[in-house]
């Protein structure tokens, strides 16, 4: 069972509207981020049913994408409720993830042109995450450890 200890400030920041403002933003944006990797996913099951060619790769990367879009959820939620571990981990996906998507996006011949457009949108939801999660209040509300 996980106890989750906060001074009164750290209350205090976490519960102002401002931050509670951003973590709203953040998750409509993670939310945007899972529905455009479930379109990615759905396209590759379309094309696969009605005979297009669909490739092993298009399909580990678009259920993968999806699969950390609820992941990343998941740790949205539980910042927004005062996790700290889950904030810090939200904070490192906003800015890795985009960067993993567009690199792998950028092997030439990988991925046809449309997924690689479809990934780059994800990537950009995802990536979009990154400046309210790095701003000044939300920060403020998860200070560091002593």
């Amino acid at each position: 069972m996980e106890t989750i200890s906060r001074t009164t400030a750290e209350a205090a920041h976490l519960n102002r509207p401002h931050t509670q403002r951003a973590f709203g933003k953040v998750k409509f944006l993670v939310a945007a981020y899972g529905a455009l990797s479930a379109a990615v996913l759905i396209t590759v099951v379309v094309l696969a049913i009605t005979g297009h060619e669909v490739t092993s790769f298009m399909w580990g990367r678009s259920a993968g994408v999806l699969a950390s879009a609820a992941v990343t959820y998941w740790l949205t939620v539980r910042a927004s409720r005062g996790a700290r571990w889950a904030y810090l981990r939200v904070r490192l996906i906003s800015v890795i993830v985009p960067i993993a998507i567009v690199a792998i996006d950028m092997i030439p011949g990988a991925l046809p042109p449309w997924f690689v457009m479809m990934q780059v949108a994800c990537a950009l939801t995802i990536g979009a995450t990154a400046f309210p999660l790095n701003g000044s209040g939300l920060r403020a509300a998860f200070p560091k450890s002593r």
